[in-house]
């Protein structure tokens, strides 16, 4: 079964045909919202809303140790994460989709590993490259076969939030080699390589980086909301392809 995590801008899926919703407990604590199970395009979808229902849990304060953790105990296999960012490297405009292959993580303080917990010894992972291959290339191939364009890789810097970033900080994650600029990358991404989760991610730039382009002298957050509900709209169109081409 394929799940979902939608973030900031995706807090429910319009065009999943709810089946039932499902509250769970971990032995994390409680996932952000309930799990809600249902049929896109006639495949069996789960879906995860990662700052809750009404989007009330801040990118620092998310359970993401539950989030995956609930998830995982429902034998989801698959995780796609949809993410809003701001886009740093030249070209990334506003409405731009990118499906990344790596993570550079600038977060501090999060539960970030299981290892240790339950009992469990250290539990040492690769994350040479932080994203499922194969889920990158069918969220590519679904994106193309949807008429959609969608960048084929890009690093994601993901940052502590909830504020946004200075033009300093921006200046210094460039020149660490980072496209994109997020809050939520981490510590999902290695929490599911933890627990043998295929999980991979499409990137929706809503905003020019801090000192970049539109945002030059700062960000227009008004306009955020704007770009975030067309980009969606693509975002949704693509997650059906891929759910058709679900087996």
């Amino acid at each position: 079964m394929l799940a979902i995590i939608g973030g900031s801008g995706l807090t429910q899926l319009a065009n999943l045909q709810v089946m039932r919703r499902k509250t769970v407990s971990t032995p994390y604590g409680k996932p952000s919202a309930p799990l809600i199970f249902g049929k896109m395009q006639g495949r069996a979808v789960v879906f995860l809303a990662r700052h809750g229902t009404n989007h009330t849990i801040a990118p620092h304060a998310v359970n993401y140790r539950a989030n995956l953790w609930a998830l995982h105990a429902q034998k989801v296999k698959d995780v796609v994460s949809v993410a809003t960012v701001g886009g740093i490297r030249a070209g990334l405009a506003p409405g731009t989709l990118m499906v990344p292959d790596q993570i550079i993580d600038y977060t501090h303080g999060r539960q970030s590993s299981y290892s240790g917990t339950r009992g469990q010894g250290v539990l040492h992972i690769d994350f040479t490259r932080p994203y499922c291959e194969a889920l990158r290339q069918r969220l590519l191939g679904s994106a193309a076969a949807a008429g959609e364009a969608a960048v084929a890789g890009g690093t994601y810097a993901a940052t502590q939030g909830p504020r946004l970033e200075t033009a300093a900080e921006i200046n210094r994650i460039e020149r660490d080699g980072a496209d994109i600029v997020g809050m939520t990358g981490m510590p999902e991404a290695a929490l599911a390589r933890e627990i043998g989760l295929c999980y991979a991610a499409i990137a929706v730039v809503v905003n020019h980086a801090a000192g970049r382009g539109t945002s030059e002298h700062g960000v227009n957050l008004a306009e955020i909301n704007a770009v975030s509900q067309h980009a969606m709209e693509r975002v949704r169109v693509i997650l059906e392809q891929l759910a058709a081409s679900w087996d």
